[in-house]
């Protein structure tokens, strides 16, 4: 899909915080005001992701006056779909699985707040989650919001039908039966892109088959009986963490504006968080136990770190490190050592805002691709991919050879540098924003990640 960076300014302008004239399609009965608070929401991570992407809405949330102990986020074992729902899969899990998983964390919730009812957040596969908990008997869930979620499949095909995102297949069938394809007693409202998912497109050149049509459409995560929104120019996962999902998420829930959609800072922030690994290359949200968390501070200028380590610790069988105390103005180097993966240095902009959730997973091993390579930088878009002209993206005064214009595809991008340039500050900008990072050997084994925060 060609777009021009005109068309990608005007799709930009029509992300406007403030505009509102988004008619919703096949928009349910109007909803009532809530009464008190507003309900719990528990967070709902997609395919082979995990509640840490969650992190800057939770921050949005409690800049709202949403308190903390009032959401949650669910980290499911095994994230990764299997490639046929009903057949067993080392490190994948099945519709039942995580409908299992998901009722569990809705009881945990319930139990902590008091509350009789939650709201549900899901982003891409976490909708089908939801889906599926509350067609088969969730009756305690007041609203549910699908971000970017294929509602009608990534694809619908005749073969392979055992395949969750396959839209003729039993699960996708059995939860679109019927006039409406929402369950009575729930509010439904889902969020989608104008042409820019990756899992929402005619042609199946995201799945393998390019040329070979799809039979979805860009509306495939629209619902029967739903309130359903366009967001405008934005890729699979912003459908869930841009700002502007959060303004809607947040204003279909509470039943009001928020007051503001910027992140409120704290003055002093404390972050913890879980290390998962990826075993076989399948990414999982298993604790990995014995790794090592250390944290410096380092310079916004050059990447080079200021004093000591801030906070070092070894995970234990829950796989959890911290807590650490930072500055909210501080930029931030984690260093993740854990067992059989790459040593992984990842540069990260200030954290503004305490977190709970501010899980690691080592990068990817070395592969053939990096052979010769003095150093491999990843850098990292994880609530968003790359892959448009709305994107500036350079490391170094270099852009990466695989961020290109069109549909974004994917979260991260690679630069590979000489020998000479181990050691030596890099520069990674992201939409202009300027980060600054160090080129570590990939000899050693190390790798480093530039990771955007917001």
């Amino acid at each position: 899909m060609a777009l021009s960076r005109r068309r990608v300014l005007q799709g930009a302008g029509a992300l406007s915080l403030l505009a509102g004239r988004l008619a919703p399609a096949l928009a349910q009965s109007a909803q009532p005001a809530l009464a008190g608070d507003t309900p719990p929401i528990l967070f709902v991570h997609g395919n082979g992701d995990h509640a840490a992407l969650w992190m800057t809405t939770f921050w949005r949330m409690e800049s709202n006056g949403v308190p903390r102990e009032r959401m949650a986020a669910i980290n499911f074992t095994d994230p990764l779909a299997r490639s046929d729902d009903k057949i067993e899969q080392a490190s994948r899990s099945s519709t039942e699985d995580q409908r299992r998983e998901l009722a569990e964390a809705i009881r945990e919730l319930k139990q902590k707040t008091g509350a009789p009812r939650v709201a549900l957040v899901g982003s891409s596969r976490g909708g089908n989650a939801i889906r599926n908990y509350i067609k088969n008997g969730g009756g305690d869930i007041s609203h549910a919001v699908l971000c970017g979620t294929p509602n009608h499949g990534v694809y619908a095909w005749d073969d392979g039908l055992g395949n969750e995102f396959n839209g003729r297949g039993p699960f996708l069938r059995g939860l679109n039966d019927g006039d409406s394809e929402v369950t009575a007693g729930t509010l439904f409202l889902t969020l989608r892109s104008d042409g820019l998912d990756k899992y929402a497109q005619a042609d199946g050149r995201f799945v393998g088959k390019p040329g070979t049509p799809t039979n979805v459409t860009t509306e495939g995560p629209a619902l029967k009986g739903a309130t359903n929104l366009v967001l405008g120019a934005v890729d699979h996962r912003e459908t869930a963490f841009h700002p502007r999902a959060f303004r809607e998420i947040y204003k279909f829930i509470a039943r009001h504006e928020p007051s503001r959609i910027e992140i409120v800072p704290e003055t002093a922030v404390k972050l913890s968080g879980l290390v998962t690994g990826t075993p076989g290359g399948v990414p999982t949200n298993r604790p990995v136990p014995g790794a090592t968390v250390d944290i410096y501070r380092v310079a916004a200028e050059t990447g080079e770190r200021i004093g000591g380590p801030l906070h070092s610790s070894q995970t234990g069988a829950d796989g959890r490190w911290g807590p650490a105390q930072v500055d909210p103005s501080w930029p931030l180097e984690f260093v993740l050592t854990a067992p059989g993966a790459a040593t992984t240095h990842i540069y990260r902009s200030p954290f503004v805002r305490s977190s709970e959730i501010v899980h690691l997973r080592a990068a990817r091993p070395l592969g053939p691709a990096d052979a010769g390579a003095g150093a491999v930088v990843l850098m990292s878009r994880p609530r968003g991919y790359f892959g448009l002209p709305r994107d500036i993206v350079l490391f170094d005064g270099k852009e990466p050879a695989d961020v290109k214009s069109g549909v974004p595809t994917d979260s991260v991008t690679t630069l590979r540098l000489a020998a000479a340039d181990v050691g030596r500050p890099v520069a990674a900008i992201f939409n202009g924003e300027r980060m600054m990072m160090r080129a570590w050997p990939a000899s050693e084994n190390r790798i480093a990640v530039a990771e955007l925060t917001y």
